[in-house]
């Protein structure tokens, strides 16, 4: 099943074979689900969710969706930061719920590729740090990349001596990717 782009807030999330990576913001669950109605997939389809990192626009649901049964995948570099918009969400007025990491199965960036397998996806997690300490890519054997707010490769010129930003587009590249899905933005073709 090829990944399915689900667009029901300010961040763009993705269905691939029983995993969503991101969720939007606290908040939009019903949109989430007229999401999700609408592209045909019922809510036992999502077996894990997998955040690009835990800014506010990206991991919103989680905690709703672990309450209805999705588990939390967390790669081992994310687990200090899945409270790090907990202030946020508390400072909005809104009855949030932090996520529970003791019920999120954690796993390093090595174990990525054997776990998806168990999900009948081909490919691997590596971690992309120059946005945010906890930041994750999904790449996928097919050659499509998933990199949440990851800044464009062209942005590396204007961001002078941003060797992050460049080493995480260094480590992409070397799988060959031909297209880029963003968090905010329209897909990357790549001419490889």
């Amino acid at each position: 099943m090829p990944p399915m782009k689900l667009k029901y807030g300010n961040t763009n999330t993705f269905f691939i074979n029983g995993l969503l990576f991101d969720t939007d913001m606290f908040g939009t669950l019903g949109t989430f689900y007229k999401s999700i109605k609408q592209n045909n997939i019922q809510m036992n389809d999502i077996k894990y969710i997998v955040c690009s990192h835990y800014h506010p626009d990206h991991m919103g649901l989680v905690s709703e969706l672990m309450k209805q049964g999705i588990k939390l995948l967390l790669i081992d570099n994310q687990k200090d930061y899945v409270h790090f918009s907990d202030t946020i969400f508390k400072k909005s007025g809104e009855s949030y719920t932090p996520i529970d990491e003791s019920k999120a199965e954690i796993i390093t960036q090595q174990e990525s590729r054997k776990f998806l397998q168990t999900l009948g996806i081909s490919g691997e997690i590596i971690k992309t740090s120059s946005h945010s300490k906890d930041g994750i890519a999904l790449i996928l054997d097919d050659r499509q990349c998933f990199v949440g707010d990851l800044e464009p490769s062209f942005f590396i010129e204007g961001y002078e001596n941003n060797c992050v930003l460049k080493q995480d587009w260094d480590n992409i590249m070397k799988y060959k990717p031909a297209i880029i899905y963003y968090g905010h933005s329209n897909e990357q073709v790549l001419k490889n």
